[in-house]
């Protein structure tokens, strides 16, 4: 995950300890796609019939992100950005726009700015060609075995978390913060406290996880949320599997 990304979440951090829970509002429910999104997906895969698949959460210090094969997400109705590539597994993150595109650090005004009001975010959408603990050695990592047939429901989620253009596949604002993605427009506002862990607290929901809102602010409470939910951490960021 981007370094710069800690320094406005620690500030408003410790601002949200003196701030109301009331606000945290989750994007729109997940319901199953429609025939229309089934119809404009474009399958790259022939999809393998097991009836569960693997999921995973990453973590490092505060960010979180999920982790779906690719396939999956396809067959179940999840419309890519326009000339994304095929991929095993595509590894996705929320957060706050300027976080994203800016090089560099954030300024205060910045930070105040992300925090406090409401700011544009994005979905950031990254293929991966290699196993989960390889492409990501420095992150904690939790995994779980999910029924296949959550699928229409991650996303639909995902798809809710863009913003479609006219021929219905979601707007990009830029390149990924590292490998080879996109940013994607999303349609929610960033504002603490709904910061980035709570879509990935909606996003474990969308697989079927019973996920309190108020306990997915944080990284730690969201992992104890997780674990309870049965994942189990696989890797600990020190390059030891566990």
């Amino acid at each position: 995950m981007n370094k710069r990304l800690f320094t406005w979440m620690i500030s408003g951090l410790i601002a949200g300890a003196l701030s109301s829970c009331n606000f945290v509002t989750l994007p729109p429910a997940p319901l199953p796609p429609s025939e229309l999104v089934q119809k404009n997906t474009v399958a790259k895969y022939t999809p393998k019939r097991a009836p569960e698949i693997q999921v995973w959460m990453l973590a490092d210090d505060l960010h979180t992100g999920m982790v779906f094969p690719y396939d999956w997400l396809l067959e179940s109705g999840f419309i890519p950005p326009e000339n994304f590539p095929g991929c095993k597994y595509v590894t996705l993150s929320w957060g706050d726009r300027n976080a994203y595109v800016k090089k560099g650090m954030l300024n205060p005004a910045e930070i105040f700015y992300a925090i406090f009001l409401p700011s544009p975010s994005v979905m950031e959408c990254i293929p991966i060609h290699w196993n989960v603990t390889e492409v990501s050695p420095n992150q904690r990592i939790w995994m779980k075995s999910i029924p296949r047939e959550r699928g229409p429901y991650v996303a639909s989620f995902l798809n809710h978390c863009t913003i479609p253009d006219t021929n219905g596949r979601p707007t990009t604002t830029g390149p990924s913060s590292w490998g080879k993605g996109v940013l994607l427009h999303s349609p929610q506002s960033y504002y603490f406290p709904r910061i980035c862990n709570v879509w990935t607290g909606q996003a474990l929901e969308a697989c079927g996880a019973d996920i309190n809102p108020l306990m997915s602010i944080h990284r730690d409470l969201l992992v104890n949320e997780i674990e309870q939910n049965g994942f189990s951490q696989i890797w600990d960021g020190s390059g030891l599997e566990q």
